[in-house]
This record gives structure tokens, C-alpha cells and sequence, in this order.
């Protein structure tokens, strides 16, 4: 993704002045940096950033500017790309399954924090990389409610299992850790307490102290309206790990991907069509900019346009909302409430849509252009 340098006072200065007819991406440069000061000055410890989140240049080189020193890889693409924007920035290796070649490139790369949630795939890692110095964190999942998606689904062992990795990593002579992962977009503060508390007893199974726990990314961004409380989450994470492991509470670590960056973007849409008065069509979809929003629900953080920037409000109706392609499947789920004055040619901008979103997107049926503008606010 290609930002430009120009900078726009907001989306509705670019859309009045430039009437687009693809969609655009807007980037604000002063949400980023809030959001990143929010995790450095409120997580208790190492605030990672999960690059498979966003891993445009620009919002990279941003966050190292902003303090952001350590990054969460999960493929050699994304540790070469912060190999040369950060050469010195610690590096999380902690996609759980992993090719030999894969690892032998981190461990090239000087990458010493691994995660692991299998003793066949520990078995790579003891095979390939020196003990000396580096970190394994056993993953772990839980049947915890209150996301959006179970991570836990893919990845993560049982407590009981966790426990016999924790001790193999421990007499393999690599730093142990732990990590979990609650699930995306997580509102339920106290999974993280939940989640605290079953490391602390993996790790009391196990008999082994753990140098780190890292409590995952989750962290919820703005979808909808009002103030979004981290600094809860954080006071949460905080209170558990006291109460949870005492005198031998481990160095705290974090992975925030989508609250990091999402809401430092927003998406305009053309309505290219409103058929026979009920539903509308987009000119961006499930392949493009709103790639994730049929699983997760379209954010409701929404605005709409008259194609010279004029706010419509008024009544609102419930319309189904369909991407450009020539694909069934390419629909927002259920009714999403749109100014009854809506019509072709004007623009919904959608906030909130800077995770998962562009690193997605295709071009799928020749749709998907999305150009990308700089603004002053969202």
C-alpha cells in the first residue's frame, strides 16, 4: 500500500474535491500515534505490534518512530521487511507451525522468541535452534467466550499439555514462557484474567517458572459507537498477573494488531446502485477493502456522503449491502441501517478498517483499486 504524501484535512475535504470512483482508504497518521502511546504508556510491559495486521511501510516506519520497538512476525516475508525498516527491533516469531526452512531463516535473522503448541513442532525448533538465549513460549487455549473468532480453534494446547511442553522446553535449556491469544476483537476484559490465571497453573504443573507471559493480541478496536476502554483490559491483565503468580508474577508482553491500527483507517465506498429501491451495491466488497467484515459484522462506525462531501442524514432504512463482484457470496450479513436519502453516487465511509483489511484485499473479478489518501482526522 503506497500512501500518498498529501495530506487531507479529513475524508469529506478528499471526496468534495475529488469525487472518486473507486474506493479509498484514508490513513490518519495522529490516530496511529494516539493508539500507539495508549499501549506503550498503559500495557504493564512489552507492547509488540502484529504485522500480519497491517504491514504497510508507512504505518511500520510510523510506529518504530512512536517507540514501538519489538514486532510480532509470523512468516520470513514479514521478518525481512522489519529486518530492514528496525534492524534492531526484538522479533516474536510466533506463528505455531512453522517449516524448517522457515525457522532456519528466523534463527539467520537473528530471531530468539519462538512459540510453540505441538511436541512435534517443538521438535523443529529444538532440532534447528540453540537453546542458548532463546525463548520458547508454550501457546495455550481455553473454551473462553466474549470474541469475535476462536483463535483457539487452530492453535493452542490444552492446559495439560501445555504443561508437559513447558517442562520440555525448560530441561531443553530454552528460556520457557507462555503465551495465549483470547480471540479477535475480545470486549470481555476479564477473559484476559481468566487466561492469566489457567498460565498461572500450567506453569505450577509444570514446576517451571516462566521468564514471560505474553497475553496475546484481542484487544478490541472502536467498531461501534463511544469511547473505547483499553485502559480496563490493561488494569485487568495487571490485577490478574499480581494475584496469579505473586513473587514470581513474569515479565508481561502484548501483540495488539487490529487495536493498534485499526482505527487509524477508514474506508469510502460508492453507492453504485440501489436496486429498484431495496438493496445497495458497493464498490468495494468481501474480496477488497471489507474483506473480514462477513465474519466479524460491519463496524457500525459509519458516515454518509452526497457526492460534493454534504453529510446526509435524516431517516434511516435497513438495506442488505452487496460488493461490485459478480459473486453471490459478496454481501455484508444481515440489514445495515443507511440514510433513507442515500442514492447512486454517494459514499458510506466506514471506520475502523485498517486491520485485515488492504493486506487482504484482491482484485478478484478486476474490482479492488483501492486508492489510499492521508487525512488530518477521521
Amino acid at each position: 500500500m503506497d500512501i500518498s504524501n498529501s495530506v487531507w484535512s479529513s475524508p469529506r475535504d478528499y471526496l468534495k474535491f475529488h469525487a472518486p470512483v473507486n474506493p479509498v482508504m484514508f490513513f490518519s497518521p495522529s490516530a496511529l500515534h494516539e493508539r500507539a502511546l495508549r499501549f506503550l504508556n498503559g500495557f504493564p510491559g512489552l507492547v509488540t505490534y502484529a504485522v500480519k495486521s497491517n504491514p504497510d511501510m508507512t504505518v511500520l516506519q510510523s510506529l518504530v518512530s512512536f517507540g514501538v520497538n519489538a514486532f510480532d512476525v509470523a512468516s520470513p516475508v514479514e521478518i525481512q521487511l522489519l529486518r530492514d525498516i528496525a534492524p534492531d527491533a526484538a522479533l516474536h516469531y510466533h506463528n505455531p507451525v512453522r517449516a524448517r526452512h522457515e525457522i532456519e531463516f528466523a534463527r539467520k535473522m537473528g530471531v530468539k522468541s519462538y512459540s510453540v503448541d505441538s511436541v512435534s513442532e517443538f521438535a523443529k525448533l529444538r532440532d534447528i535452534l540453540d537453546a542458548d538465549g532463546t525463548e520458547i513460549s508454550v501457546r495455550f487455549t481455553l473454551p473462553v467466550s466474549g470474541a469475535s473468532y476462536n483463535f483457539g480453534a487452530k492453535f493452542g494446547a490444552t492446559p495439560e499439555k501445555a504443561a508437559e511442553l513447558l517442562r520440555a522446553v525448560a530441561e531443553a535449556g530454552f528460556i520457557p514462557s507462555i503465551t495465549f491469544h483470547p480471540g479477535t476483537q475480545c470486549t470481555d476484559a476479564e477473559a484476559w484474567g481468566t487466561y492469566i490465571r489457567a498460565a498461572a497453573g500450567i506453569a505450577g504443573m509444570a514446576g517451571v517458572k516462566i521468564h514471560r507471559l505474553n497475553v496475546g493480541g484481542g484487544f478490541p478496536s472502536r467498531r461501534l459507537p463511544g469511547e473505547l476502554d483499553l485502559e480496563a483490559i490493561f488494569g485487568v491483565i495487571r490485577n490478574a498477573a499480581v494475584q496469579a503468580f505473586g513473587d514470581d508474577q513474569p515479565v508481561l508482553v502484548c501483540e495488539p494488531g487490529r487495536a493498534m491500527v485499526s482505527d487509524a483507517f477508514s474506508l469510502a465506498v460508492r453507492v453504485n446502485a440501489i436496486r429498484d429501491g431495496a438493496d445497495l451495491f458497493m464498490n468495494d466488497g468481501i474480496y477488497g477493502g471489507l474483506s473480514e467484515q462477513h465474519m466479524i459484522g460491519l463496524t457500525r462506525r459509519m458516515q454518509a456522503f452526497r457526492a460534493d462531501g454534504t453529510p446526509l442524514g435524516g431517516p434511516t432504512v435497513g438495506r442488505r449491502l452487496f460488493g461490485p463482484t459478480c459473486d453471490s457470496t459478496d454481501m455484508m450479513p444481515g440489514l445495515i441501517e443507511v440514510p433513507l436519502a442515500l442514492g447512486e453516487g454517494d459514499y458510506l465511509v466506514f471506520h475502523s478498517l485498517g486491520a485485515y483489511s488492504t493486506a487482504t484485499a484482491t482484485r478478484f473479478n478486476g474490482f479492488g483499486d483501492i486508492q489510499l489518501a492521508t487525512v488530518g482526522t477521521l
